[in-house]
């Protein structure tokens, strides 16, 4: 028992040092009500306010001013539970919940024609980011008895200036500067370390909190052979975010007159290459069906590196492997459909699906970040008011259970910042957009 305990206690010194990466594994790609109710597949649509998100393309459509708000509530609820084998049977070691929080998110967009062919705009929202909070009594059989604070909260705001260009009657092209502003901040347990002729030490509350900007583009095209087909392509680039904080260890000043509780801290991360393909097929002039392919390169998520400016810190944490988490992240493709039925002509009813599969190996997967595949279903209802629209959407995603094995995690290494057990999580979002054309 006590080795298995000292076990967990090193996989748990790990946890938190994920950081920013789970923030597009969690990528709220449903941005603005139209486009969430449809599924997410609106690549080959973009013909509302979130189009510059989707396609940029999309902004050429547009032959009035446009002012756009979208605000959505992400609702996670995670259950983990860990079990492990004793002499009477299963052992429930973690049987926990996640509490229920809030995140809120959203978007702001403006258009602006400038000409018959020209239009320029800007757009402000939170394309990425999601968080976990744990009751740390529920841990406590793996923090030393005690009840450390167990969150996480990751995030990206982007602001992304864009213009579209219409060629001609079929074809227009777009693209947009995305300024980006990463945010990450993880509390956990610090674990336990061996001081020689002293003992072990409780290092105690771990805190950590960075923030950084990033620079990236998104590029559209939008053609359109005929009125009942239209088809988009969006690539947006990966964007480098310049990370850099401060960490802060409750005990760390207990191993010496050296050491102080808190070292600023730096980490580099890159976003991943997105590529999107749609279609939109008009059979009626009161209904639209979409289909999206969405790809995101993850394969480049090898590993995440902690760089401590403190040189006592740097030594302790680059010397016990803590400093770096392999992530091994894999590329996913999301496969999405939607569809708007006019009920009259100026109320639609929506609807779509989307498979989203989990870019996370079992043999990185923790609490505090965890990942899951996801069937989605959404709806939505919209109201056009003479220019004034208003759409209300909900979207539920339903994860597939996934499970790191106990016996993989005692034996294998590649298992070793993984968390042992079963996780279950689903996802609500409920929005509104209100979007007005002058």
């Amino acid at each position: 028992m006590k080795k298995q305990r000292a076990v967990l206690l090193a996989v748990l010194l790990v946890l938190g040092m994920s950081t920013l990466a789970l923030a597009n594994g969690f990528n709220l790609n449903s941005l603005g009500t139209r486009a969430l109710s449809m599924g997410g597949a609106f690549v080959g649509l973009a013909d509302d306010f979130s189009a510059i998100y989707w396609n940029p393309a999309g902004l050429s459509q547009f032959k009035k001013k446009t002012l756009g708000f979208y605000l959505t509530d992400i609702i996670p609820n995670t259950n983990y539970l860990f079990q492990r084998p004793s002499q009477s049977g299963l052992l429930t070691v973690v049987d926990a919940e996640t509490k229920i929080k809030h995140y809120l998110s959203g978007m702001l967009t403006y258009y602006h024609p400038i000409n018959e062919s020209f239009v320029a705009g800007i757009g402000i929202y939170a394309p990425s980011g999601l968080g976990s909070t744990w009751d740390g009594n529920d841990f406590k059989l793996v923090t030393n008895e005690t009840a450390y604070m167990l969150e996480s909260r990751v995030g990206m705001i982007t602001i992304a200036p864009g213009v579209s260009y219409k060629v001609n009657e079929k074809l227009s092209v777009g693209a947009s500067l995305n300024i980006n502003y990463g945010m990450f901040s993880m509390k956990r347990w610090a674990g336990m370390i061996e001081i020689p002729e002293v003992g072990s030490l409780d290092l105690g509350q771990f805190d950590e909190s960075l923030n950084g900007w990033g620079i990236g583009a998104t590029f559209g095209a939008l053609f359109k052979p005929s009125d009942m087909f239209s088809f988009g392509l969006t690539l947006r680039t990966p964007s480098k975010l310049s990370l850099s904080g401060t960490v802060n260890i409750q005990n760390i000043d207990l191993l010496g007159p050296n050491y102080t509780n808190e070292s600023a801290a730096t980490m580099g991360l890159t976003s991943p290459w997105w590529i999107a393909g749609g279609v939109a097929f008009r059979p009626m002039w009161d209904l639209v069906v979409t289909a999206d392919l969405q790809w995101t390169q993850w394969s480049k998520v090898r590993q995440l590196v902690t760089n401590y400016q403190d040189a006592y810190w740097d030594v302790l944490m680059t010397g016990s492997g803590t400093n770096t988490v392999p992530m091994e992240w894999r590329d996913t493709m999301q496969i999405r459909f939607g569809a708007e039925y006019l009920l009259f002509q100026n109320v639609a009813l929506r609807a779509g699906y989307y498979y989203d599969p989990s870019p996370v190996p079992a043999n990185t997967m923790n609490v505090l970040l965890p990942c899951l595949s996801f069937n989605t279903l959404t709806l939505g209802l919209g109201y056009d008011f003479d220019g004034l629209k208003v759409d209300f959407g909900f979207e539920i995603l339903f994860g597939t259970q996934r499970e790191v094995d106990f016996a993989e995690w005692l034996f294998n290494e590649r298992y070793a910042s993984a968390n042992p057990g079963v996780y279950n999580m689903n996802i609500y979002v409920p929005n509104i957009s209100i979007s007005y054309k002058f």
